[in-house]
């Protein structure tokens, strides 16, 4: 069990950790199922799992650092590290793509026509859709540090509405980055254009939806009081991930949508 009398950060027994990975086995499992069967049965089912799960270790965690005050100084310093690394570590998953793309495009192979982008690609315009949600993104950052000064300030309207608006514009773009992805004039499947294309905007796009169930995890406990002007690493955490999102998509507008345009 938790003890109360040391700084470290050690953790209650807990299912959690079991039954997301039976939620994870189910939902990967239930993707192959509906990609070669069509039925969406298992799918679904894995994703009621991980749902259910996030919401009770998230509860659990939001307990620990609130009410049970086990989230001492020692331990949050441990937390942010811990947010650093991982943040690091999705840098380096990042440049990857950015690897694919650029060693395709600067040196265009013979099998894609020695050109770039490949013949009979047309690609996106620059100009339209991709340079809204640029701009949505954009503005994001700047609600996002709003409501982060807000609750330094003891302002806590003015961190919600922040706060709110992030959400609001963060799902604003998973919504346009889906039309542009049904109207599309090409497909992952279409040469290495297609593949770094969906795969780069595509993992940003998953990112962008997991910044929003952040925020929104946070917008809910912040209507419930449960941070404060010096104690709202929750918080941070959710506002870093959402700038390097921000940061990578600015990468992403300015080598692939226009650059190698």
């Amino acid at each position: 069990m938790m003890k109360g009398n040391h700084p470290y950060h050690l953790v209650d027994f807990s299912p959690w950790p079991l039954t997301m990975a039976a939620g994870l086995l189910t939902l990967t499992s239930g993707m192959i199922k509906w990609f070669h069967l069509y039925n969406m049965n298992l799918f679904l089912l894995g994703i009621l799992i991980i749902s259910t799960t996030a919401y009770q270790w998230w509860r659990d965690i939001s307990r620990e650092g609130t009410f049970q005050g086990l989230h001492t100084n020692f331990v949050v310093t441990g937390l942010r590290w811990g947010m650093i690394l991982f943040i690091t570590s999705e840098v380096f998953f990042f440049v990857s793509f950015f690897w694919a793309f650029f060693h395709s495009s600067l040196s265009p192979s013979i099998e894609i026509g020695n050109m770039w982008p490949p013949l009979g690609i047309a690609p996106f315009n620059p100009m339209q859709i991709p340079l809204l949600n640029t701009a949505i993104l954009l503005a994001s950052g700047i609600t996002i540090t709003w409501s982060h000064h807000g609750m330094m300030e003891n302002n806590h309207s003015q961190s919600s509405q922040g706060l709110l608006i992030t959400i609001i514009l963060g799902v604003y773009f998973s919504i346009l980055q889906a039309y542009e992805y049904i109207e599309a004039p090409f497909t992952i499947a279409d040469t290495v254009y297609g593949s770094t294309f969906f795969i780069a905007t595509g993992f940003h796009g998953l990112h962008v939806l997991i910044g929003s169930s952040f925020l929104l995890v946070c917008l809910m406990r912040h209507l419930n009081n449960h941070f404060s002007n010096n104690h709202h690493f929750g918080f941070e955490a959710a506002a870093w991930y959402w700038h390097f999102v921000d940061i990578v998509w600015l990468f992403l507008y300015i080598s692939i949508y226009w650059w190698g345009n």
